[in-house]
């Protein structure tokens, strides 16, 4: 493939895609493609939903950027129809998730100093991920994100996931905490599930400790796990949540959403983002919120996962090559018994795509528009894929 004037940031597989629909890719030479995990959690209504690309056609004629200065309809529509599903108090928006973690860590601070903590520190976990920016690549728990960008951003103590007694530690060792930052189920980090009680003890440990509890959904949220937040499966509410990704189902549009408290530290001034909740992109997000709503999206997503799991079960579980099958709602992980790169080229070429994280684990996140068919379909070809893999790897030499 050509060389384009792109910087290298990207190791891209040679396929260009012109156009999509559904839970398909098409690339330029017609070949079509099935898209297992939808731009990482981007295009939870499938590629090129109908009723997004009608609202962004419509909405960019009458106007498509207004500064912040003044005030937009859509935004605070948007705004309220968040706040209703979450029973949260406000939102930021902005451009991306990072951008929204972006802002909670800066609330985070802002309101450790308004405490009068001249050095305030966020507790963070191993294996996270927060995004590329200076500060949330710091909060991030993955050492080959941060590899070359030293000096990193202070301010963060870590601690293991799923681990309450390693925060309880922190809390009796550390008077400068004011938040725990922390994914309801790791995405980057393998489609790690916490036990049911991780959530519900950070809470308390919060509320005793009087810090923020701020939960980045930006993989989990927008009806991806079954609800609209994954946290609320366990009934908890946080102070701060963060948004994106399917938020605009390709439309780049992320929120900060603040309750209580939380919501009273940012003043005129102290935060803000040119582009962030602007026309087009809350009529994106409206739209995807509509289609949400009113095909019961998240109940789908519960019945669809369920119908998977089982069926990767079925065919998978027991055979010495799998570690693992997990998720919630339709966010699945397969988990090998060994590193498995090589199962993404030979994934394209069967016309699959497939993503692997943590080297091993296979992430699935699929478009919450499946029919029953085509769940069944999509499992069918991760399995097919995954036993002639298996096949292949047991034939070939070794060292």
């Amino acid at each position: 493939m050509a060389e384009q004037p792109l910087l290298n940031t990207y190791g891209r597989l040679p396929v260009v895609f012109e156009h999509g629909r559904g839970m398909w890719l098409y690339d330029t030479e017609g070949q079509r493609y099935l898209d297992t995990f939808t731009g990482i959690a981007v295009c939870g209504l499938g590629h090129s939903h109908p009723g997004v690309a009608h609202a962004i056609s419509q909405q960019a004629e009458r106007l498509t950027h207004c500064s912040n200065l003044f005030h937009c309809k859509l935004q605070q529509q948007l705004a309220q129809r968040v706040c209703d599903l979450t029973d949260m108090d406000g939102v930021f928006f902005a451009n991306s998730g990072a951008e929204a973690n972006e802002a909670a860590i800066k609330l985070a601070r802002h309101y450790g100093h308004q405490r009068n903590i001249a050095s305030p520190a966020i507790i963070v976990m191993e294996n996270a991920f927060h995004g590329r920016t200076l500060a949330t690549l710091t909060a991030t728990g993955n050492r080959r994100v941060q590899a070359g960008f030293e000096p990193l951003v202070s301010g963060f103590v870590r601690a293991p996931f799923n681990d309450l007694e390693a925060v309880e530690a922190i809390a009796r060792s550390n008077s400068n905490v004011v938040a725990v930052l922390v994914e309801p189920i790791q995405g980057e980090g393998g489609v790690d599930i916490p036990d049911d009680d991780y959530l519900p003890g950070l809470r308390r440990i919060c509320d005793r400790e009087d810090w923020l509890l701020m939960l980045d959904e930006v993989q989990t949220g927008n009806g991806r796990t079954g609800t609209y937040l994954a946290c609320q499966q366990q009934g908890v509410q946080p102070d701060v949540a963060t948004v994106a990704k399917g938020f605009g189902n390709g439309y780049p549009i992320g929120a900060c959403l603040a309750r209580g408290a939380a919501a009273k530290v940012f003043s005129p001034g102290s935060h803000g983002s040119t582009f962030g909740g602007n026309p087009l992109g809350c009529a994106a997000a409206i739209a995807v919120l509509d289609a949400i709503e009113q095909d019961a999206l998240m109940d789908r997503a519960r019945i669809l996962g369920e119908r998977m799991l089982n069926r990767f079960r079925e065919h998978l579980m027991g055979a010495d090559y799998i570690e693992d099958i997990r998720g919630q709602g339709l966010m699945l992980a397969i988990e090998l018994t060994h590193p498995c790169s090589e199962l993404v080229l030979l994934a394209k070429v069967q016309g699959l795509l497939l993503n692997i994280t943590r080297e091993r684990v296979i992430r699935l996140l699929p478009p919450l528009t499946m029919t029953d068919d085509e769940a069944d379909y999509l499992a069918d070809q991760v399995i097919r894929i995954i036993k002639l893999y298996a096949a292949d790897d047991r034939d070939r030499p070794r060292n």
